[in-house]
């Protein structure tokens, strides 16, 4: 707990205001990862191993982003930062923690932006989010990851729903469909873009008792199609006695590369 409260205290001040409330959510995962490593290195190493081979035979490496970059374990970034003249880390929140690891290791050509990749607040207002529209803007676009990022703009945007005060939003504004269109506009998003992409996400989990018997199995992408994709692989993101001696939370994760 110690170690936590440093890392909230520590990232509180590093966060632009309108991210801080998500602070909290960024150390609870860095604490889940650490006492789970054991359970989340082989996912954690399947995806570090896409990432680089999709990246393998490309012409130009001038600047790759990575979308959902969050605790950077299941980003391969001493290699990307060796590879690429310049390496974009997008997220919500960077943590401390990891400004001072990236620091630590002198990765000079990593840049950090925050940033809401939802298109939550464009669709709130009525209008036809883009969320990846701001990457047009970005010079010498080699290579997109999206870091097991797309199955969370989901699982946020219910939140936010759910926390908001009936009032909060006109009538008739967020559509029936939020989730699955907010899901749909971040595929949409990477396929206009021009440069070569890596597409990793958990798209469903069940879960599982000691017995191998599934109780519930949930699509995390909200009946959007899953998209096409070359390689698959299971993420015990809740092992047995994280939270339940009894019970385990199995996600099923995707990789899906485009040349």
């Amino acid at each position: 707990m110690i170690l936590e409260a440093l890392n909230y205290a520590a990232s509180w001040p590093l966060t632009m205001p309108a991210h801080r409330p998500f602070v909290r959510s960024s150390v609870n995962l860095w604490s889940r990862a650490n006492r789970c490593a054991k359970h989340w290195a082989a996912h954690e190493a399947n995806s570090k191993a896409v990432i680089l081979a999709a990246c393998d035979g490309l012409r130009q490496r001038r600047t790759a982003v990575v979308l959902g970059s969050g605790l950077l374990r299941d980003v391969p970034i001493l290699e990307l930062a060796n590879r690429f003249d310049t390496v974009v880390l997008v997220d919500l929140v960077h943590l401390a923690s990891t400004r001072a690891w990236i620091a630590t290791k002198g990765l000079k050509n990593i840049r950090l932006i925050e940033r809401d990749l939802s298109g939550f607040d464009q669709l709130a207002m009525g209008q036809n989010p883009e969320p990846l529209s701001f990457l047009r803007q970005v010079p010498y676009l080699d290579f997109v990851v999206s870091a097991n990022l797309l199955s969370q703009i989901g699982t946020g945007a219910q939140k936010r729903l759910d926390a908001m005060p009936g009032d909060a939003m006109p009538a008739g504004v967020m559509p029936a469909d939020a989730l699955g269109r907010l899901i749909e506009a971040h595929l949409d998003g990477l396929h206009d873009i021009a440069a070569p992409t890596c597409l990793l996400t958990d798209v469903r989990y069940t879960v599982i008792d000691r017995t191998g018997h599934e109780h519930e199995s949930v699509d995390l992408l909200h009946a959007v199609a899953v998209p096409a994709h070359q390689t698959s692989w299971d993420w015990p993101v809740v092992p047995l006695g994280e939270e339940s001696p009894d019970y385990q939370v199995i996600h099923r994760v995707i990789a899906c590369t485009t040349p």
